[in-house]
């Protein structure tokens, strides 16, 4: 007997084991089924230009830029950091860049990285207007926002992909052209010049070279050779070294940006010509300001990265609140000579 009532106190048990066990399950699954409700009730909602329903959390920006070997690039990027340490509670931030200007690679990356980690916002500067038109494609397919600075994307290749996307930079055409008429007017009418072109395959470099030239044929230059160091300072050294070698009678150098300046000047020191033959340049990275100041440089053109950063940045979150843009927004340049420089 009582070997029978031990029996059934351990049945028992077991059935109420088994029943609380069944119990939790039961709960599990209903709140594993709200769950997922919730979550499928949250799913963002996209739609042109990656525009987005909040969903509470603060956006996520990404910044990509060109080579941080040139401090055009540095001074942009410390600009936006700056900004984004100041505004922690309204975005998340990261910025990234390439290893040399001609690391179209690293951009790709960069933007598909971005896409995965669900970025809300890409500021970007393309390093090849035409190339990086179908990552960014991409990215705006993927519910992003996009916002091209500094250098404009190929309007042929955005057609071509559907895409329309505004502009937030300067005018490169008029800050080249600004550059070159000082040139011009120190050189005088039949001076002879050379032009050190940025990346062919970048709008900007295109639209310098354009700006050189029609301040050449206005101011009545001569234009020796046009050749591409492809922004970079080494290259640049080694280009203007040969060119001075095929062009003794050279009098001024026309360079698409100021890591090439530099690179000729250092062509110029090496071959006893500094201060001789007039440089100038674009972007007004530190150490060109002490070369205007000695008179080694004429003149650069000021376009203000930093703060073309912290636009693209602001210029992201009004998109993402609603407000829409199109067309080009000019941001600001400046001729930059020993008469304006800063002390």
């Amino acid at each position: 007997m009582k070997r029978t009532r031990k029996s059934s106190l351990v049945k028992l048990l077991a059935l109420l084991a088994t029943l609380g066990l069944l119990a939790t399950a039961c709960g599990s699954s209903a709140s594993e089924a709200n769950t997922n409700s919730s979550e499928a009730g949250s799913e963002e909602t996209t739609g042109e230009q990656g525009e987005k329903e909040s969903d509470g959390d603060t956006p996520k920006i990404g910044l990509v830029m060109k080579s941080l070997s040139n401090e055009f690039f540095k001074q942009m990027q410390a600009g936006a950091e700056e900004y984004a340490a100041e505004n922690t509670d309204q975005f998340t931030f990261e910025a990234v860049g390439m290893a040399d200007e001609r690391d179209f690679e690293a951009q790709v990356d960069a933007v598909e990285n971005f896409i995965a980690q669900e970025f809300d916002v890409i500021v970007i500067a393309p390093a090849d207007s035409k190339a990086m038109v179908i990552p960014i494609k991409k990215a705006m397919d993927a519910g992003i926002v996009v916002i091209n600075i500094d250098v404009p994307l190929d309007p042929e290749a955005m057609a071509a992909e559907g895409i329309d996307l505004p502009f937030f930079g300067p005018d490169n055409e008029e800050g080249a052209r600004l550059a070159g008429e000082a040139l011009a007017d120190e050189l005088g009418e039949g001076g002879k010049v050379i032009i050190l072109e940025g990346n062919p395959e970048a709008d900007n470099a295109k639209l310098r070279k354009t700006g050189f030239e029609t301040a050449a044929e206005e101011g009545g230059l001569e234009i020796l050779a046009s050749e591409t160091a492809s922004w970079e300072t080494e290259e640049a050294n080694t280009l203007t070294t040969n060119l001075l070698t095929r062009h003794p009678d050279v009098q001024g150098i026309m360079a698409a940006n100021d890591s090439m300046a530099l690179g000729a000047l250092a062509a110029l020191e090496s071959a006893g010509k500094a201060g001789d033959i007039q440089v100038i340049g674009f972007d007004n990275i530190p150490g060109v300001a002490d070369a205007i100041t000695d008179g080694k440089m004429l003149a650069t053109v000021e376009q203000f990265g930093a703060q073309m950063a912290v636009f693209g940045i602001e210029f992201g979150i009004r998109t993402l609140e609603g407000e829409e843009f199109e067309g080009w927004t000019k941001t600001d340049i400046e001729l930059v000579t020993s008469e304006n420089i800063d002390g």
